[in-house]
């Protein structure tokens, strides 16, 4: 299992990108964080998740 946001998810063995494109993140408009570590969006493709790990996905909001 993976944690992602606080929530225990079965995406272990997905890449980063499959992960975001089953949620329906806009890659553009999101940063993601795996154990603490800001992973760079040209690695989502090949980045794949594990067992353990932590990810925070932040989404940017524009407003004004």
């Amino acid at each position: 299992m993976v944690k992602v946001n606080g929530k225990e998810e079965n995406a272990a063995g997905m890449t980063v990108a499959d992960y975001i494109d089953s949620k329906g993140y806009d890659k553009r408009r999101i940063a993601v964080e795996i154990n603490m570590d800001i992973l760079p969006k040209d690695d989502y493709d090949f980045h794949v998740l594990k067992d353990g790990d932590t990810v925070e996905v932040v989404s940017f909001v524009g407003g004004g």
